[in-house]
């Protein structure tokens, strides 16, 4: 079965790819098709939007999610907009950069966050019954950066049960705990049952 993950992002494809390595998977890029504007209130609708948007371009099953990173100490930011939290041009290390600011104002070294993932698959632009899909990573942010792996905040995020940031982790490591592991796994035993 074809697969189109409607990311252009290569670090979520390559975990994708290792998730669903017994499927044939293409990305945005392999269409040229662009970023949905990410225009909804919460992860779900966003995850959607994105979904949508992809399938219009093929007939493969979609794949989309819509994650980020949340800190209950920040207002529940950056929430759905982790990705531009500092700026719509922002990178991973001005994102990082600007929560590291914030808990330093707050006088904070470290403190509570977790990781969500949504996933939802379609069949259809129009398909009315999509598959969807939660995962959910606990930890702490830090003020202080370690590792060398990973994109996003997994410098400063360092989960529960481990003495360590997302960053350190290997792949493999990484996959089995993390959120959007958690949400793949969910997603792919749908999918599964769909097709049997």
């Amino acid at each position: 079965m074809d697969i189109l993950f409607a990311t252009s992002n290569n670090g979520k494809f390559k975990e994708f790819k290792n998730i669903f390595s017994n499927f044939k998977l293409s990305s945005l890029k392999d269409f040229n098709i662009s970023d949905a504007e990410e225009n909804g209130t919460s992860f779900l609708e966003n995850a959607l939007i994105k979904a949508k948007h992809a399938a219009k371009y093929s007939n493969f099953f979609v794949i989309a999610d819509d994650s980020g990173i949340v800190v209950p100490a920040l207002n529940f930011q950056p929430g759905i907009f982790s990705a531009r939290y500092a700026g719509r041009d922002s990178n991973d290390e001005m994102n990082r950069q600007k929560i590291i600011t914030n808990l330093s104002k707050l006088g904070l070294e470290s403190t509570p966050a977790y990781y969500v993932c949504v996933m939802v698959g379609l069949r259809s632009e129009n398909d009315p019954l999509p598959l969807i899909s939660y995962g959910f990573l606990h930890g702490n942010v830090s003020i202080n950066e370690s590792g060398d792996g990973g994109f996003g905040y997994d410098k400063i995020f360092y989960p529960d049960g481990f003495n360590c940031s997302m960053a350190s982790l290997n792949e493999t490591e990484k996959n089995l705990i993390s959120h959007r592991g958690i949400a793949s796994k969910e997603i792919l035993e749908k999918l599964e049952q769909q097709l049997t």
